[in-house]
């Protein structure tokens, strides 16, 4: 087993790291991890509870402490939208294995998110969906070993695939 043996999703909120990590780590015989369900589970609370006790820095700062916490192997890590905000747990997360960049357009995000504030979506008060999207497609590039782009018409099993190619 090499230090890096996980792979790491990271993009956008809806854009389906979830979903795609699971259909990766059945494929190719991986446990699976998601980050939001890993800290809402240590914390005892939901994510959303975490932004309104502490405000966006506050959970950032949670965030990268649960993310240098993890000792995974063989694992594929869907991470939250906003683990890019922390450098430390980025740098952490590239050292556990080949981090991808799921890519969706605009349009795509904002059908599936309906509510930004209820699915606790990290961003400062007042940003429109799009500067945030703008300002973290800078940030998922700068981190990504591999970028696979997710089209409005493609399914999660071909996403997977697709991934599964680049790797």
């Amino acid at each position: 087993m090499t230090q890096r043996s996980n792979i790491i999703l990271t993009g956008m909120p809806a854009v389906g790291k979830s979903t795609v990590g699971r259909i990766l780590a059945d494929t190719l015989f991986m446990a699976f991890m998601d980050t939001d369900e890993y800290i809402t589970a240590r914390e005892g609370r939901d994510l959303q509870a975490i932004i309104a006790e502490e405000g966006l820095d506050g959970f950032c700062r949670r965030e990268e402490q649960h993310i240098l916490s993890l000792r995974v192997t063989e694992t594929v890590i869907s991470t939250g939208g906003s683990v890019i905000y922390g450098s430390a747990a980025m740098d952490y997360l590239i050292s556990l294995g080949r981090v991808v960049y799921l890519r969706a357009d605009l349009d795509l995000l904002m059908h599936r998110i309906d509510d930004p504030v209820k699915r606790g979506v990290v961003r400062k008060p007042g940003q429109s969906f799009t500067s945030l999207l703008e300002e973290r497609d800078v940030l998922y590039m700068r981190y990504a070993d591999i970028v696979v782009d997710c089209p409005k018409d493609d399914t999660p099993h071909a996403t997977a695939a697709r991934v599964v190619s680049r790797l």
